[in-house]
C-alpha cells in the first residue's frame, strides 16, 4: 500500500498539481496586496477618500461588510485577467504542428466524359472510352 502511494505521489500530475496550488496561494497574496495596497486606496481617493474596507451597512442589526465584498470582486477580476493572459500567452508559445501533406489523389477525370473515375482505370465505365 505504501508502494501505491508513493507510485501516486510522484506521478507528474501530482506534482504539477501541488506547485500550481503552492504558487496559486502565493500569487493570490500578491493580489491581495496590489489591491488591497495599491488599487482600492486609489478608488477610494478618486471616490472622495472612501476607503472600502470600512464600509459597512446595516441590516436589521446586522453588519453587512459590502466594501470588503467590492475589494474580493476585484481580487477575483484581477486574478482571473491575469490567469487568461498566462493562458493566452502559453496556448501562443506552443508548436503547432505542422500540417499533414496532402494524400496523393485517388481519382481522375474522364477526357471524353468528365466523369470521376479511379486513378487506376484504364478504361472509363460510363464511356468505355480508352484511358491513357
Amino acid at each position: 500500500m505504501l508502494k501505491e502511494f508513493k507510485e501516486f505521489v510522484l506521478r507528474g500530475n501530482v506534482l504539477d498539481l501541488a506547485v500550481g496550488v503552492i504558487i496559486g496561494g502565493a500569487f493570490g497574496k500578491i493580489v491581495g496586496s496590489l489591491v488591497n495596497d495599491i488599487l482600492m486606496p486609489l478608488v477610494g481617493s478618486l471616490m472622495g477618500g472612501v476607503n472600502f474596507s470600512e464600509r459597512v451597512s446595516m441590516v436589521n442589526g446586522v453588519e453587512l461588510h459590502w466594501g470588503l465584498f467590492i475589494q474580493t470582486v476585484i481580487d477575483f477580476l484581477i486574478i482571473a485577467f491575469v490567469i487568461f493572459t498566462i493562458v493566452k500567452a502559453a496556448n501562443a508559445a506552443k508548436k503547432k504542428p505542422a500540417p499533414a501533406p496532402a494524400a496523393d489523389p485517388t481519382t481522375k477525370e474522364c477526357p471524353h466524359c468528365f466523369s470521376t473515375i479511379s486513378i487506376k482505370a484504364t478504361r472509363c465505365p460510363n464511356c468505355t472510352s480508352e484511358l491513357k
